[in-house]
């Protein structure tokens, strides 16, 4: 699968609950996006307002109602007997634009994982009717976070992680702006955000026992039905914690809820580190991007013959947090300097 697919595979299962009563879960669903009216307009308008008042430069997303594409089908499987590292793994052989039917046809000897995706960035994607008819948070989120992949252009375990970030602390500080902090609206979208933040954290630790069940696999110490008994409980586990469908998550899944998850406390870190700065923290990243490591040099520098390879997602990735520690260490010297 392109880099262009896999970069379409926003996180389409929206968590509405972690441990909450149901009084907090009436509050935690926000109402419904304004339809493709003069309403609409406005809010769209007002969101592009305050992305560039944190940074972001214009995109050419959302420019207009598609009438002819619903929302977008993605199709991924992989072997059960290895755990892939994320959405650019070639573990994963992805398929484009194929019906459900035949997506589920591929599991027989295989975990699949079929989704849909409201929004496609980095092409121009049009305002869809699946974006238009689901909640006001999931709406804000899909705006801001596919403008955001518009801004950078980092390796995609890193990216996708970052505008979630941004997104998410966007999102809170634009329902602020917009209602007032006290309004049952904006406190509707700040749980969204604080409740999909809670959920990247749970992910890495179900994916973490995961690698230890496969790496024993891989060592020998236990056998493919023990390792498959195994991971169907972690699974179960996680399907319950994480309030996803029964039966619905598997190694494609979990590894593509890795690629938005896996670097993401680290990132949060970094914000923490410019001072909660959104604005401060998009022009932080803009500057990463400019000096990051080429793919060439880190071909190079490891060794690895081939970009698609996950030897070089990783070593990629590996080379981002390193770069954005080194720049982090150089812009607190300046500051102390000033």
């Amino acid at each position: 699968m392109n880099s262009r697919c896999a970069r379409a595979l926003v996180v389409v299962v929206t968590i509405t609950a972690i441990a909450i009563g149901c009084a907090q879960l009436r509050e935690l669903i926000a109402p419904t996006a304004p339809g493709m009216t003069d309403k609409w307009a406005e809010l769209l308008v007002e969101l592009r307002a305050f992305e560039r008042r944190i940074g972001f430069a214009d995109t050419r997303n959302f420019a207009g109602l598609s009438r002819e594409q619903e929302e977008y089908p993605f199709c991924g499987y992989a072997s059960r007997l290895s755990l892939p590292y994320s959405y650019e793994d070639p573990a994963i052989k992805w398929l484009e634009s194929v019906p459900e039917e035949e997506c589920r046809a591929r599991g027989h000897d295989a975990d699949v994982f079929f989704a849909t995706v409201e929004a496609w960035g980095e092409i121009g994607t049009p305002v869809t009717p699946a974006m238009i008819t689901g909640k006001l948070d999931r709406f804000i989120y899909v705006v801001i976070h596919e403008d955001c992949h518009d801004q950078f252009g980092l390796p995609y375990g890193v990216e996708e992680a970052l505008c979630n970030l941004i997104t998410y602390k966007g999102m809170a500080a634009f329902a602020d702006e917009k209602y007032g902090h006290g309004a049952r609206v904006a406190r509707a979208i700040r749980r969204y955000a604080e409740a999909q933040s809670k959920i990247t954290r749970m992910t890495i630790t179900y994916y973490a026992q995961l690698a230890t069940l496969y790496a024993r696999y891989q060592r020998r110490e236990i056998s493919a039905d023990a390792l498959l008994r195994a991971r169907a409980a972690v699974f179960v586990r996680a399907e319950k914690s994480l309030d996803w469908p029964k039966g619905s998550l598997n190694n494609v899944g979990i590894a593509n809820h890795m690629t938005y998850s896996r670097h993401y406390p680290f990132l949060e870190s970094v914000f923490d580190a410019l001072g909660h700065d959104l604005t401060r923290t998009v022009a932080f990243f803009r500057h990463v991007d400019k000096v990051k490591p080429s793919k060439a040099d880190i071909l190079k520098r490891n060794r690895i013959a081939n970009e698609e390879s996950v030897d070089f997602v990783r070593a990629y990735e590996a080379a981002m947090v390193e770069t954005i520690r080194s720049e982090l260490a150089n812009a607190g010297k300046v500051a102390k300097t000033n």
